[in-house]
């Protein structure tokens, strides 16, 4: 058995990481709740915008727009990976690399050198640059911090070299906050665009009406799918950020828990051992007097 020094030490060590978890959870709580309100008021905005094109579509519009275009051979591909800048927080970025890996794996016909990672955190980009894949730039400030400007001007690069043909499909890789306790990881085709998933999503607001179009209907699409591609890029950030937090969280929880139960567990040893000690040297006196 330890002795009731060293459990003593234990107990004080446990103490100290307990104080440590808690306020990385209170912080990472902190943090949710500022995301989720971020993630609530672009809500209504991104609803709204979601069934004016569902609406749209749905009215009959037959269209081709070059953001929909499939190209024939996918030579070079443009892979939009989102993780965290720091560690601490589950499965979170481990799940995030793991798909990484998956993903290269499936592609693994295409030279890495027609493969360009933009990595969104920290922790992503040490993983891109093991696999020897080409990094479009440094985006870890976008993973701290989440803003539209930046995701529209990532939105905008990543079209124009669709448009131009210097990248035949766009994927991306995030996790959806569905809620505090479940972050769903997901894997999407960004462009080409589906026009098709886009007519056959679901109103939410059960309203269908009718529009009059001014002054085309190309003119209106033409205005409308690149709103669209930039909010699935903000949307995609927000969702991961709240995501970390809320991973941070419950892991902190977790580690606070375990800590708690190692105190605990600790503090019945060194009770134990100190009875016992107190019972040998009342034998030892005891012993001593009847000698």
């Amino acid at each position: 058995m330890s002795s009731l020094k060293e459990v003593k030490g234990r107990i004080i060590s446990a103490n100290n990481t307990l104080k440590i978890t808690s306020a990385m959870k209170m912080v990472a709580s902190a943090k949710l709740h500022k995301a989720q309100e971020v993630i609530e008021g672009m809500l209504p905005y991104e609803q709204h915008l979601s069934a004016i094109m569902t609406h749209f579509l749905q009215s009959g519009v037959t269209m081709q727009s070059p953001y929909a275009k499939l190209h024939p051979t996918k030579k070079k591909i443009s892979l939009v990976v989102f993780s965290s800048n720091s560690s601490l927080c589950g499965g979170f970025n481990a799940n995030v690399i793991r798909l990484y890996h998956r993903w290269l794996a499936e592609h693994a016909d295409i030279p890495k050198e027609c493969i360009t990672v933009y990595p969104i955190g920290r922790k992503v980009a040490d993983a891109v640059k093991k696999t020897g894949v080409k990094i479009a730039g440094d985006f870890t400030h976008m993973a701290a911090k989440p803003n539209y400007a930046e995701a529209e001007a990532l939105a905008d690069e990543l079209c124009q070299q669709f448009l131009k043909g210097e990248t035949d499909q766009v994927e991306l890789i995030y996790h959806h906050f569905k809620s505090a306790g479940s972050q769903i990881l997901k894997r999407n085709v960004y462009l080409p665009i589906d026009m098709s998933e886009l007519a056959a999503e679901e109103d939410s607001e059960g309203i269908h009406p009718d529009y009059l179009i001014e002054p085309s209907e190309a003119d209106v699409l033409e205005k409308l799918l690149p709103e669209v591609l930039k909010l699935k890029i903000y949307t995609a950030l927000l969702d991961s950020n709240a995501s970390e937090h809320a991973a941070r969280s419950m892991a902190m929880q977790i580690a606070t828990d375990n800590a708690n139960n190692l105190i605990q567990d600790l503090t019945v040893i060194y009770n134990k051992g100190r009875q016992q000690a107190i019972t040998n040297e009342l034998l030892d006196i005891v012993g001593g007097t009847m000698a």
